[in-house]
Protein backbone atom coordinates (compact mmCIF):
# COMPACT_ATOMS: atom_id res chain seq x y z
CA UNK A 1 0.00 0.00 0.00
CA UNK A 2 0.72 4.04 -0.52
CA UNK A 3 0.42 5.80 1.74
CA UNK A 4 0.29 9.98 2.27
CA UNK A 5 0.37 11.42 5.46
CA UNK A 6 -0.72 14.90 5.43
CA UNK A 7 -0.25 16.66 8.63
CA UNK A 8 1.19 20.49 10.08
CA UNK A 9 2.12 18.33 13.20
CA UNK A 10 5.67 16.98 13.51
CA UNK A 11 4.48 14.45 15.94
CA UNK A 12 1.11 13.79 14.98
CA UNK A 13 2.88 13.20 11.63
CA UNK A 14 5.46 10.70 13.30
CA UNK A 15 3.01 8.86 14.99
CA UNK A 16 0.96 8.21 11.89
CA UNK A 17 3.90 6.92 10.23
CA UNK A 18 5.23 4.52 13.04
CA UNK A 19 1.60 3.24 12.92
CA UNK A 20 1.43 2.54 9.26
CA UNK A 21 4.50 2.02 7.61
CA UNK A 22 4.07 -1.32 9.13
CA UNK A 23 1.21 -1.72 5.94
CA UNK A 24 3.20 0.27 2.86
CA UNK A 25 5.28 2.89 1.58
CA UNK A 26 4.71 6.45 3.91
CA UNK A 27 5.45 9.62 2.51
CA UNK A 28 4.45 12.74 4.67
CA UNK A 29 3.30 16.28 3.48
CA UNK A 30 3.19 19.66 6.31
CA UNK A 31 0.20 21.02 4.55
CA UNK A 32 -1.99 21.15 1.28
CA UNK A 33 0.20 22.09 -1.30
CA UNK A 34 3.02 19.83 -0.24
CA UNK A 35 0.25 16.98 -0.79
CA UNK A 36 -1.15 18.61 -3.87
CA UNK A 37 2.76 18.17 -5.55
CA UNK A 38 3.32 14.53 -3.66
CA UNK A 39 -0.33 13.48 -5.15
CA UNK A 40 0.26 15.23 -8.59
CA UNK A 41 3.83 13.21 -8.74
CA UNK A 42 2.58 10.38 -7.72
CA UNK A 43 0.06 10.20 -10.98
CA UNK A 44 2.76 11.44 -13.24
CA UNK A 45 4.94 7.89 -12.38
CA UNK A 46 1.74 5.97 -12.70
CA UNK A 47 2.31 5.28 -8.60
CA UNK A 48 -0.64 6.33 -6.98
CA UNK A 49 -1.75 6.35 -3.50
CA UNK A 50 -3.94 3.88 -1.98
CA UNK A 51 -4.05 6.12 0.88
CA UNK A 52 -4.23 9.64 2.24
CA UNK A 53 -4.12 10.49 5.98
CA UNK A 54 -4.98 14.40 5.76
CA UNK A 55 -5.47 16.65 8.46
CA UNK A 56 -8.12 19.50 8.06
CA UNK A 57 -7.08 22.30 9.89
CA UNK A 58 -3.36 23.42 8.01
CA UNK A 59 -1.28 26.17 7.18
CA UNK A 60 -1.23 27.54 4.00
CA UNK A 61 -3.90 25.37 2.36
CA UNK A 62 -6.51 23.61 4.46
CA UNK A 63 -6.96 19.84 4.26
CA UNK A 64 -10.65 20.68 2.70
CA UNK A 65 -8.98 22.34 -0.29
CA UNK A 66 -6.56 19.86 -0.92
CA UNK A 67 -9.32 17.16 -1.23
CA UNK A 68 -10.84 19.56 -3.68
CA UNK A 69 -7.66 20.19 -5.44
CA UNK A 70 -7.04 15.85 -5.56
CA UNK A 71 -10.27 15.14 -6.42
CA UNK A 72 -9.78 17.43 -9.95
CA UNK A 73 -6.38 16.21 -10.57
CA UNK A 74 -7.92 12.42 -10.25
CA UNK A 75 -11.15 14.00 -12.70
CA UNK A 76 -8.79 15.35 -15.23
CA UNK A 77 -6.45 12.62 -15.16
CA UNK A 78 -9.03 10.43 -15.94
CA UNK A 79 -9.27 8.70 -12.98
CA UNK A 80 -12.25 5.72 -12.61
CA UNK A 81 -14.06 6.65 -9.48
CA UNK A 82 -13.60 2.93 -8.29
CA UNK A 83 -9.51 3.41 -8.36
CA UNK A 84 -9.81 7.22 -6.55
CA UNK A 85 -7.66 7.40 -3.97
CA UNK A 86 -9.35 7.34 -0.40
CA UNK A 87 -8.53 9.78 1.92
CA UNK A 88 -9.27 9.69 5.41
CA UNK A 89 -9.07 13.59 6.72
CA UNK A 90 -8.43 14.01 10.22
CA UNK A 91 -9.47 16.63 12.46
CA UNK A 92 -8.78 17.87 15.94
CA UNK A 93 -12.41 19.19 15.82
CA UNK A 94 -15.84 17.04 16.30
CA UNK A 95 -17.29 19.38 14.24
CA UNK A 96 -20.29 17.97 12.36
CA UNK A 97 -19.76 20.80 9.95
CA UNK A 98 -16.05 20.00 8.86
CA UNK A 99 -17.02 16.49 8.55
CA UNK A 100 -20.25 16.60 6.28
CA UNK A 101 -18.30 19.33 4.24
CA UNK A 102 -15.03 16.38 3.92
CA UNK A 103 -17.34 13.86 3.41
CA UNK A 104 -19.32 16.02 0.56
CA UNK A 105 -16.03 16.92 -1.03
CA UNK A 106 -14.86 13.24 -1.95
CA UNK A 107 -13.13 12.30 1.57
CA UNK A 108 -13.75 8.42 2.64
CA UNK A 109 -13.94 9.18 6.26
CA UNK A 110 -13.15 10.63 8.84
CA UNK A 111 -11.15 10.39 12.33
CA UNK A 112 -11.10 13.02 15.24
CA UNK A 113 -7.97 12.60 17.11
CA UNK A 114 -6.06 11.91 18.82
CA UNK A 115 -5.79 9.17 16.54
CA UNK A 116 -5.24 5.76 17.81
CA UNK A 117 -4.02 2.52 16.36
CA UNK A 118 -7.26 0.62 16.64
CA UNK A 119 -9.53 3.85 15.60
CA UNK A 120 -7.11 3.86 11.97
CA UNK A 121 -7.21 0.41 11.71
CA UNK A 122 -11.00 0.43 11.84
CA UNK A 123 -11.37 2.95 9.20
CA UNK A 124 -9.03 1.72 7.09
CA UNK A 125 -10.16 -1.82 7.34
CA UNK A 126 -13.82 -0.31 6.29
CA UNK A 127 -12.07 1.22 3.20
CA UNK A 128 -11.39 -2.37 1.86
CA UNK A 129 -7.84 -1.31 1.95
CA UNK A 130 -6.69 -4.54 4.23
CA UNK A 131 -8.57 -7.18 5.42
CA UNK A 132 -8.13 -7.58 9.34
CA UNK A 133 -8.04 -5.07 12.23
CA UNK A 134 -5.44 -4.42 15.11
CA UNK A 135 -1.95 -5.54 14.56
Amino acid sequence: MKILIVEDDFTNRKIMQKILSAYGECDMAFDGNEAIEAFRQSLEEKKPYDLICMDIMMPNMDGQEALAHIRKLEKDSAVAARNEVKIIMTTALDDPKNVVASLKSGAASYIVKPISKQKLFDEIAKLGLFASTGA
